[in-house]
């Protein structure tokens, strides 16, 4: 029963923005049990129905958005550029490229990395783009327990939240690994999974010139590219890949852009595997 009421209880964690792990299932009475589990059920259901509503209405905010007729995506050619592992000192440099194009992207950050850099993770987020949760400490999620994954994403969600003033409306899993455990978790906390449609690989060529080539092959309608802000090649490949695909009309859109029209569950994963 304990186990049951502190997973319940992740919800509840990620709602009020405040989290206390127990690292150890001490002695309870079954009706102490039993209300914790019921109160947190309730603040569950909340947390789950609030997300879903958040990121619908932060879909409907952009002005491009609030013309009648299709989706953006549906009337444009989007792409979306994600950043993972940062913010890192990288990253303005990035975000001034970006800006300089008029480019959104999807920022999926590591926790511990905002909290030595709440004030270049509040930049991101002024500046419009969508900001991830992609674990306190980079983990594989699959090789952890449900309360070490539950600390790792939760802890994260809170910083974020009191970094910027908001939860984030998805996660990524380090390295793409996930399992039916996993989603069931992240179903527990609110949070669809994102993965991609195309990986560069920057981490591993460090090349400049690979990175660019690497990243205008990937490139398609609806796509969700992979890349990593604390990598500096890629940051350097960034103005060129951006004029190269400006010239095939892309539109760069966050991710709430890009699905626009469609709400994700708690714990799906986007792109569906082997898409």
């Amino acid at each position: 029963m304990w186990r049951k009421a502190r997973f319940v209880m992740a919800g509840a964690c990620a709602a009020a923005g405040v989290c206390v792990v127990p690292t150890a299932a001490g002695p309870a009475t079954a009706s102490a049990v039993q209300a914790t589990a019921v109160t947190a059920k309730t603040v569950t259901a909340k947390t789950v129905t609030t997300g879903a509503a958040a990121t619908t209405e932060k879909a409907a905010t952009p002005a491009t958005a609030r013309k009648k007729g299709k989706p953006y995506c549906a009337r444009y050619k989007c792409i979306a550029l994600t950043f993972d592992d940062g913010p890192w000192p990288y990253t303005p440099a990035l975000l001034d490229t970006l800006k300089k194009h008029k480019a959104k992207a999807t920022f999926f950050l590591l926790g511990r990395k905002v909290a030595n850099r709440p004030e270049l993770t509040r930049r991101i987020h002024e500046e419009g783009h969508d900001i991830g949760n992609h674990t306190w400490n980079h983990p594989s999620l699959t090789t952890l327990s449900d309360g070490e994954v539950f600390e790792e994403v939760s802890s994260t969600s809170n910083i974020i939240n009191k970094t910027i003033g908001r939860m984030p409306d998805y996660m990524r899993p380090p390295n793409g690994a996930t399992n039916s455990r996993v989603a069931s978790l992240m179903s527990d906390l609110g949070l669809p999974q994102i993965l991609w449609t195309g990986s560069t690989l920057d981490w591993q060529a460090r090349d400049t010139k690979v990175i660019a080539k690497r990243t205008l092959k990937l490139a398609k309608r609806n796509g969700v590219i992979l890349l990593h802000d604390i990598v500096p090649e890629t940051v350097k490949a960034m103005p060129g890949v951006l004029t190269a695909l400006e010239k095939q009309h892309y539109k760069f859109v966050t991710l709430t852009t890009l699905l626009q029209g469609r709400t994700l569950r708690p714990g799906e994963v986007y792109p569906p595997r082997g898409r």
